[in-house]
């Protein structure tokens, strides 16, 4: 669905004095992607998945509370890493995702 032209003058008088208040923030909201922030994601979840197996390791023989606690932190890293593969294939996306993606090709279309 196409704005009108009095929506359209809306829009780029909204997207101007955002330009014209924040231009840093602007600026690193017209180059940030999905795939950046997916990317940092990733890597945070893969050093918290090192640093569980570490502390799992590492107190395994000293004290099974800690180490259990790296366990814990291991598992939930690898169900962090399994959400952020599955964002970036679009497998297991929900009825809202895929009606935006959906939208998104037809407004590319037109």
């Amino acid at each position: 669905m196409a704005l009108d032209d009095r929506e359209q003058r809306i829009l780029e008088e909204i997207e101007r004095q955002f330009y014209e208040d924040d231009p840093k923030l602007a600026e690193t909201v017209r180059t940030t992607t999905l795939a950046a922030i997916s990317a940092r994601q990733l890597k945070w979840a893969i050093l918290a998945l090192v640093a569980g197996v570490g502390i799992m390791l590492g107190f395994f023989t000293l004290s099974t509370p800690v180490a259990l606690v790296g366990f814990v932190v291991m598992v939930l890293a690898v169900a962090w890493i399994l959400a952020i593969v599955q964002r970036r294939t679009g497998r297991g996306m929900g009825a809202s995702s895929a009606i935006l993606a959906r939208l998104r090709r037809r407004g590319g279309d037109g």
